[in-house]
């Protein structure tokens, strides 16, 4: 929803919608104020944008298609009030949860991977929920989306425990135990979680190590240096920056320091 702040960021890389691709980590509403612009925006870049869905636009969805009430601190009325509201919410329910680009290795999530995860696990989860998000029964998904539980990966996991607990790694993780187990409800910055906890990109027995990651999600988390990992949230929302990584064999980034349009104590989840 960060509409003027993104095209202020496309100006200063110097974007090229004929000849460059861009990459969008999630949460296109819900943020700033100008969801409706965002969404347009990105829908009408066509094949020259790829996103991935992020925990407020499966919001957005769940609330336009009649699951979940609005919250108070929603930015969404002026989506849910356009002529062209169910257009953009079906072609946002057709976003992919992970896109990985086999020229470059890099792969895209919202927030993140359970330990349990590699690259094929992650990918063949990710087409699962898809599959269900895009089909006729989209609607019993998004009423049993909700929740926190299960907590923890388990190959015979079915049914709506089996795709609630994907969804909340692809849109929703930032802790996880060595053993894998989630904690949802920790989000501030590497410190302030829950003991026994770490960055899921922390444990050192991850399967997904070898992978070079890009996310967003986590606005307190700060920039890091992790090998094959690249937070873009820095919280243009909270007075931080909106952040753009050049993908490459040598990643760079390029930051825009933003004004904030909410305090920072503010968690939306």
């Amino acid at each position: 929803g960060c509409f003027d702040e993104l095209q202020a960021l496309l100006e200063q890389i110097h974007y090229e919608p004929a000849h460059d691709t861009l990459w969008f980590c999630g949460d296109l509403v819900n943020r700033g104020n100008k969801s409706l612009e965002t969404l347009r925006f990105v829908r009408s870049l066509g094949e020259r944008a790829i996103t991935v869905l992020g925990n407020h636009d499966l919001h957005l969805i769940a609330t336009a298609s009649g699951i979940r009430p609005c919250k108070g601190k929603d930015t969404l009325d002026a989506v849910l009030a356009a002529p062209d509201c169910d257009e953009l919410v079906d072609w946002l329910r057709h976003r992919p949860l992970l896109h990985h680009d086999v020229d470059s290795g890099y792969t895209l999530v919202h927030a993140g991977l359970p330990p349990q995860w590699d690259l094929e696990l992650a990918q063949a989860c990710a087409h699962e929920v898809e599959a269900v998000l895009r089909g006729p029964d989209y609607r019993d998904f998004l009423v049993n989306m909700y929740g926190n539980k299960p907590d923890h990966w388990d190959e015979a996991l079915t049914g709506h425990d089996r795709t609630r607990f994907m969804v909340n790694c692809f849109t929703r993780l930032r802790y996880c135990a060595p053993d894998g187990r989630l904690d949802l409800m920790s989000k501030g910055p590497p410190g302030t979680q829950t003991d026994g906890y770490l960055p899921w990109f922390e444990l050192p027995e991850r399967n997904s190590r070898d992978m070079r990651i890009v996310f967003g999600h986590w606005s307190t988390l700060g920039k890091r240096d992790d090998p094959g990992i690249y937070p873009l949230d820095h919280g243009c929302l909270w007075g931080g920056e909106l952040t753009a990584l050049k993908i490459g064999a040598e990643p760079l980034y390029h930051s825009l320091n933003c004004p904030g349009q909410q305090k920072p104590t503010a968690f939306i989840e």
